[in-house]
């Protein structure tokens, strides 16, 4: 889980306006996050299938929201997986 210290600084760091908290780019950030602590935890838990299955639904989700972005504005999709690292 994400910490409110955590949230509120990936918000920071990917929001458009002071107010935004909701845009793809910050949903999308947030989603990688608990993506990257699922992937963490299951180097130390093999066998915890529960967490693996949400964790497939979190990648679901964020694929989701980057097809949307990519397709209503390819300059903001293309920034933003430069700044999170999510293409090789």
């Amino acid at each position: 889980m994400l910490s409110k210290e955590q949230k509120a600084r990936i918000i920071e760091n990917n929001r458009h306006k002071p107010e935004d908290t909701g845009s793809p780019e910050v949903q999308i950030a947030l989603l990688s996050e608990r993506i990257n602590s699922l992937t963490e935890h299951f180097g130390t838990h093999k066998k915890d299938f529960t967490s693996r299955v949400g964790l497939m639904r979190l990648v679901g989700k964020r694929k989701r929201l980057l097809a949307y972005l990519k397709r209503e504005d390819p300059s903001r999709y293309e920034a933003l997986i430069q700044k999170l690292n999510l293409r090789k």
